[in-house]
């Protein structure tokens, strides 16, 4: 039985998948590092709502992805994690 790293490997090769996969990378960047950010406190997101006053409906949408924040949320989100939103473009890479 093959495991997921040996079927995203695989998958990957086809270009129109690896394309695919690419344009979505900095929105699921965005969303492990608010996850990561939120985990690292060990609070809820229960409790990250409360510090925002954004709905803990649309922060677990945020975090599965099903819902775009906007840049102004997300500062708020930074600001209830007592973290600065740092936003960067850096160059492509190579391949």
């Amino acid at each position: 039985m093959s495991s997921y790293k040996d079927f995203k490997e695989k998958t990957l090769q086809n270009p129109e998948v690896k394309a695919e996969y690419d344009a979505l990378q900095p929105e699921y960047d965005i969303i492990q590092a608010m996850i990561d950010a939120r985990n690292s406190q060990h609070i809820t997101q229960k409790e990250l709502s409360e510090r925002t006053g954004i709905t803990q409906a649309d922060i677990s949408r945020i975090e599965n992805g099903t819902r775009n924040p906007s840049l102004s949320m997300m500062k708020r989100i930074a600001e209830g994690l007592g973290m600065c939103l740092k936003l960067e473009f850096i160059p492509k890479q190579k391949i």
